[in-house]
């Protein structure tokens, strides 16, 4: 029997013809689903999420629970009608600002009859529009709406922080130390809330100012009302509320109550990097 050296064997291997394996099968990249339904601009995450636990999304004829994935050519279903998601890739998005009038609500259908956002803004290129937050009927000012799900849903998420700023008018004159309460956080049935910055403004022209006091303030958190709230737990009423930023996108002077605007490239790059996790952020 022939006998080799360590370095004799390993020389003979180097040596010995490559037999290529066969290439397994590409697997088809999996999400969750509440991502793959919202970066496909059907929804945002949360309302995907909602749909799911309702029972109204199948994969594959199986109703679907909340941590299933998918992939983009699976058969998804919502209300048993097949959804076509195609690559997330290919897909442009579109985002737009609308200025919000009074009296509408912001919800795609209302029971009690009242006109709403989606009323007035144009047919999406792909998918359906996504509302970033929400104004109350009787709030005006900014409001954006995008086809990107993932998009609207880091714009909306309490970790990103994004400024929103308003122009807020209050019955009565408040005092210093009630700025400071206001600046210093107070706390409200769902947790603690602080205004970041408070601005006293001119009075407009025509106001009394001995019975308004108009205000510049910024937040960061999207909560039901929390303007409203927050004003009325140190003891006064908001008689006016206008929002004028989200992130850095601003109200257009020129855009008048009703109409809406897409917003360029350029816009959409900084509200992107302006959701992106903190460690992405530009400095």
């Amino acid at each position: 029997m022939t006998r080799y050296t360590r370095r004799q064997y390993a020389a003979a291997l180097c040596a010995s013809p490559i037999i290529p394996l066969p290439a397994s099968p590409a697997l088809p990249v999996t999400v969750r689903l509440q991502k793959l339904l919202s970066a496909a601009g059907l929804g945002s995450r949360r309302q995907v999420e909602q749909w799911i636990v309702a029972g109204r999304v199948t994969v594959a004829g199986r109703v679907a629970k909340l941590g299933d994935r998918a992939a983009a050519d699976d058969e998804v279903c919502l209300d048993g009608r097949r959804l076509l998601l195609g690559s997330p890739q290919a897909v442009t998005h579109q985002v737009l600002v609308y200025h919000k009038p009074l009296g509408e609500v912001t919800t795609r259908r209302d029971p009690q009859g009242r006109p709403t956002v989606f009323e007035r803004l144009p047919a999406p290129q792909h998918g359906r529009w996504i509302v970033v937050g929400r104004l109350d009927v009787n709030t005006s000012g900014l409001l954006l709406f995008t086809t990107d799900g993932e998009l609207a849903h880091r714009l909306m998420h309490p970790s990103s922080r994004i400024e929103r700023e308003y122009l807020v008018r209050v019955r009565g004159r408040p005092g210093a130390e009630t700025i400071r309460r206001l600046l210093g956080g107070i706390r409200l049935e769902d947790g603690p809330a602080a205004f970041d910055r408070i601005l006293e403004q001119p009075p407009a022209h025509g106001e009394a100012s001995a019975n308004n006091a108009s205000y510049r303030l910024v937040l960061r958190e999207g909560r039901n009302r929390e303007v409203r709230r927050m004003w009325e737990a140190v003891g006064y009423e908001v008689s006016r509320l206008l929002r004028i930023r989200y992130g850095p996108i601003e109200l257009p002077r020129d855009l008048r109550p009703g109409q809406w605007r897409l917003l360029d490239e350029r816009l959409v790059a900084r509200l992107a990097a302006a959701a992106a996790p903190p460690a992405l952020r530009p400095a």
